[in-house]
């Protein structure tokens, strides 16, 4: 039997999945270090989400709100003063008020940083007011993910430990009839292949490779950008635990399959009620940028040539495989990275091991080289070069 690697379907696009934008993000640390401190904030902004300060006039103070799962995010930008609040979980009744203030505490003191939760007219809320030159650019991004990834985090443990309810809905938009039908047969195909080849490694006694087809198979549904709700969460568990060294390889395969066998036996609808679009202020992923992707390439380095220098197209096909779909996962990319990876996965996708080495390799060798999709970054480059030239 041939051996070809698993199908690859590009996911459909989301309109709501904010992207990165390093040519705003670059522009933010030029006016910061220009001590053009307004500015600074709104380009950071831009870097995160171009679309949230899009329809505001930037001369006057800065008004807007925007939907972060079940929290809302308030930023007010001001001639002085950059402020967040974020409301996430109402107290009412039924809240075990003790318990609950007693983790709020905790939490206020570890693992928050930055931000502060609060309690205001039986809502907790996430508070954060400081004078805008001080809004550093990395300081505003790591403050705007701190909020959001904890907002997300502690809402479910407020609700399901101590009876408080979320502050509101998440703004939800459902999929076309069109959309639902390609993400399905998307997930049917990667649920297919899982269990193809885990039979197949079975039959081969190749163990160590359950652990391969089980994590690519979950980064690929993970990364689904209308993946949501309690599939996400679970997705995301089991695939942080498969990456655990801390945890027995051989625990991490056994509890990786028992969660693919429930994956094929979830109906169609349970699957669809995790499955649309919904807005964010920011990803809760971490920034990317050339140099951050050329790292990553380069903590791979050791594990590629080595897998080269003994013709081991198997371990090395799964490896990169597995690599670039980690990547979408750890870090929000720009568009051209982005589609550097799903070009890429898309060509290997149904080929025997020989032929998809090369393609496989030479986009690991380009984000290692720091030239993945640099057609557009070299003319984004030589644009700012020359207009810092002649500014």
């Amino acid at each position: 039997m041939k051996h070809v690697l698993p199908r690859f379907t590009r996911p459909i696009k989301s309109e709501d999945d904010p992207l990165m934008d390093v040519s705003y993000w670059s522009k933010a640390i030029d006016a910061y270090d220009a001590k053009n401190y307004k500015k600074a904030l709104i380009e950071t902004i831009n870097s995160i989400n171009s679309n949230v300060l899009k329809d505001h006039s930037t001369e006057d103070d800065i008004q807007v709100t925007q939907g972060q799962g079940s929290a809302e995010i308030s930023i007010s930008i001001t001639q002085d003063t950059f402020t967040i609040r974020a409301p996430f979980v109402k107290i009412t009744e039924k809240t075990n008020k003790v318990a609950l203030f007693r983790r709020v505490a905790e939490i206020n003191l570890n693992p928050l940083t930055l931000a502060q939760i609060h309690l205001r007219d039986n809502v907790l809320w996430f508070e954060y007011e400081t004078p805008l030159e001080l809004c550093q650019p990395y300081k505003v991004y790591d403050l705007l993910r701190e909020i959001s990834v904890y907002a997300d985090n502690y809402d479910d443990e407020f609700i399901e430990k101590y009876k408080a309810e979320f502050y509101k809905e998440s703004s939800i938009t459902p999929l076309s009839e069109m959309e639902k039908e390609a993400v399905w047969q998307q997930i049917s195909d990667i649920l297919e292949d899982y269990n193809n080849y885990s039979l197949f490694f079975k039959e081969k006694r190749w163990n160590d490779f359950q652990w391969d087809i089980i994590v690519i198979s979950l980064l690929k549904i993970v990364n689904i950008p209308c993946v949501h709700g309690t599939l996400r969460t679970k997705l995301e568990e089991y695939v942080n635990n498969l990456f655990n060294g801390q945890i027995d390889f051989n625990h991490r395969i056994d509890k990786g399959m028992n969660f693919m066998q429930k994956l094929l036996a979830k109906p169609k609808e349970e699957f669809m009620e995790d499955i649309y679009h919904a807005k964010a202020l920011i990803s809760l992923k971490w920034r990317s940028s050339n140099e951050i992707l050329q790292d990553y390439a380069k903590n791979l380095e050791q594990y590629v040539n080595s897998y080269v220098k003994k013709n081991n197209n198997l371990m090395l096909c799964y490896y990169l495989q597995y690599s670039f779909l980690k990547m979408i996962y750890n870090y929000n990319l720009e568009e051209h990275h982005q589609n550097v990876i799903y070009d890429t996965l898309e060509k290997v996708s149904g080929k025997e091991l020989h032929d998809a080495r090369p393609i496989l390799l030479n986009t690991f060798n380009a984000f290692l080289n720091g030239t993945a999709g640099s057609s557009g970054e070299k003319k984004k480059e030589k644009k700012n070069l020359f207009s810092k030239l002649f500014s």
